[in-house]
């Protein structure tokens, strides 16, 4: 019997690089738990590693990600109904305060935590055929606290308002124009444009590149009030009457059954 493939594919090159590539593939490369915990390990492995100099993050197959994995939530038990999600938000916190600098290569979609995700990372590389959403209100849920906080933070309140109430989705051109995506190329030269990238950074000294970054970052504090003022809003998405229908109406392929509040 064949070994189950690795769902995070790990490679380094000799110059520092190292390849973080999501690999579910068959599930758009959606997010569950083992996910989670494997990129978290890696990226604090990778943090403490002085010889890395950047770290890439990209999807296995037509996606980037789909997001998270609805039917995984699903298997949550029931003591863990009233704890808010924070492993997601954690790991996007710390995917942005890596020491080095970090790059999402997007292509196909890369959907509501895989957003959140790829907000966290230093510079984003999309596809011109990338689209992007956090869809989470039209299946009942609260879009989840790490999409929201770094989302809101490269595109602006204004636009996260709009596209974080209607879940609709936006293309990489308006990515490009919102400040969420740094470079659109087409497909066939996604390779070329992330070696030309990874050149422009090797070129920089390390130590001046992690305190440029810690600049940054200091220059733009995180918000811990404002996420404890709003953490009361990320409940476990199957804690109210909408995120259950909600839930049911993705796993039997249906349209959701709202209905007006009194």
């Amino acid at each position: 019997m064949s070994a189950e493939p690795e769902i995070l594919q790990v490679e380094a090159s000799p110059r520092g690089v190292v390849m973080l590539t999501l690999n579910r593939p068959e599930v758009s490369n959606a997010i569950h738990q083992d996910m989670i915990d494997r990129l978290g390990a890696e990226f604090a492995r990778l943090g403490r590693d002085d010889s890395v100099r950047a770290i890439v993050i990209r999807g296995n197959g037509k996606h980037f990600s789909g997001g998270a994995d609805v039917r995984w939530h699903g298997k949550r038990p029931p003591e863990d109904s009233k704890a808010p999600p924070l492993s997601v938000f954690q790991l996007c916190d710390n995917i942005r305060t890596m020491p080095q600098p970090t790059i999402a290569l997007v292509h196909g979609g890369c959907i509501g935590s895989a957003l959140g995700i790829a907000s966290c990372c230093d510079i984003l590389i999309a596809s011109h055929s990338a689209f992007f959403s956090i869809p989470e209100v039209r299946i009942g849920f609260s879009p989840g606290i790490d999409s929201s906080k770094m989302f809101s933070r490269a595109i602006g309140v204004r636009n996260f308002r709009r596209y974080a109430m209607t879940g609709q989705r936006f293309s990489a051109e308006d990515a490009l124009r919102m400040g969420l995506a740094h470079q659109l190329v087409e497909p066939h030269h996604m390779e070329k444009a992330l070696s030309n990238q990874i050149e422009e950074i090797l070129l920089a000294a390390p130590g001046a590149q992690r305190k440029a970054k810690a600049m940054a970052d200091a220059l733009n504090p995180p918000l811990p009030e404002a996420v404890k003022d709003i953490g009361h809003l990320f409940v476990n998405p199957l804690a109210t009457p909408e995120s259950v229908e909600g839930h049911k109406s993705f796993l039997e392929k249906r349209k959701p059954n709202w209905y007006p509040r009194r």
